[in-house]
């Protein structure tokens, strides 16, 4: 993907259906906000409403997201288009453990791609997939 780096998400633009294990359901609507500067994501299932807004920022030359849902979560992301996966990392605490949590969007299609929810407790060294998600487009 060879796009101006503030044009790096549109790929995620549009409606989506969202599967993942045996039989989980959702549906995303990823959208252009404030004259293009913003995008934002409304991410619906059984039992998760959340928000996502990112943005990119020349100055540090990455793309940052926030994200925030019906449980409480508010997550906060850094990150950038590697190798034709964006990949957006944050540093947390979960249960009192420090470690790194990151998204990753892959196989990058114009009707589908793949996206994981990994987990890292050795600084980013390893990752474990947490959750993985099939999209496609609607």
């Amino acid at each position: 993907m060879n796009l101006q780096p503030e044009r790096q998400f549109d790929f995620w633009l549009g409606e989506w259906d969202a599967a993942w294990a045996d039989d989980g359901k959702g549906s995303n609507r990823v959208e252009l906000k404030f004259d293009g500067k913003m995008v934002q994501e409304n991410f619906t299932a059984p039992d998760l409403i959340g928000m996502s807004v990112s943005c990119y920022d020349p100055e540090r030359k990455l793309w940052c997201q926030t994200w925030v849902d019906n449980s409480g979560s508010y997550l906060d992301f850094t990150g950038g288009f590697e190798d034709g996966n964006m990949i957006l990392v944050r540093d947390a605490i979960v249960k009192g453990e420090a470690c790194k949590q990151r998204m990753v969007w892959y196989n990058i299609e114009p009707g589908q791609f793949d996206w994981n929810w990994e987990r890292s407790d050795d600084s980013g060294k390893t990752w474990q997939v947490k959750w993985q998600i099939k999209y496609t487009r609607k």
